[in-house]
């Protein structure tokens, strides 16, 4: 008989393994994950659509007063950098900031690349949704988000143990609802659903006790 190792039987345990991401892929994460949200962005905005957190916010400017949606985002993003440097780290809110400045470019850029000549509202609010939700998956898993309700949201997580997806769902829904009086009311239903989306593959996918990012 030969000596093992103990392991673990009980039913859906998996061995912890901690394995730190190297730079090139933190900055693909970067890259392909803002893109992502660009993306999705890009859709909300040829719909006329609304999503929470800062964006909504910069989505709201820009359609009430005509301001650019990049500018805005940056601008309200800085003071949430305070709270993810004391909660989250340097190295975390530094690469928000990076990711935050990308989707502020990529945001302005992607209409000029991607062009609609029939977008369904339908299909914006859940595609738009899923992008954005499957950018921001790529982001918190190298350890970065979009500032914000991400930062706020990812410290839940991290302090109290509740699902990140989970608190962003319910702040972006209460941020969407709110804008009733800014756009239809068909299309505050559409920006629900959409919130939704991106909220249900940021809760299936980004757990505390199946994945952490270490970069």
């Amino acid at each position: 008989m030969t000596d093992q190792s103990p392991v673990d039987e009980r039913p859906g345990a998996v061995a912890a393994l901690f394995v730190r991401h190297p730079l090139w892929e933190d900055a693909l994460a970067l890259l392909f994950g803002t893109a992502l949200v660009a993306l999705g962005i890009a859709f909300y905005a040829h719909a006329g659509l609304l999503t929470g957190g800062t964006v909504g916010i910069a989505f709201l400017a820009n359609y009430q007063a005509g301001w650019s949606f990049g500018l805005v985002f940056c601008l309200v993003n800085l003071p949430f950098y305070l709270l993810g440097i004391w909660r989250m780290g340097w190295g975390f809110t530094l690469r928000t900031g990076c990711a935050v400045l990308l989707v502020s470019l990529l945001a302005e850029a992607t209409p000029h690349w991607v062009a609609f000549a029939h977008l369904s509202a339908l299909y914006a609010a859940l595609f738009g949704g899923a992008a954005m939700g499957l950018g921001l998956l790529m982001l918190f898993r190298h350890r970065a988000s979009l500032g914000g309700v991400n930062i706020l949201a990812l410290y839940m997580q991290e302090r109290f143990g509740f699902r990140a997806g989970v608190v962003q769902m319910a702040i972006d829904a209460s941020i969407v609802l709110a804008a009733i009086f800014v756009v239809s009311p068909d299309k505050v239903l559409l920006s629900v659903l959409g919130a939704v989306m991106l909220n249900l593959v940021l809760a299936i996918n980004h757990r505390a006790d199946r994945y952490v990012g270490v970069s």
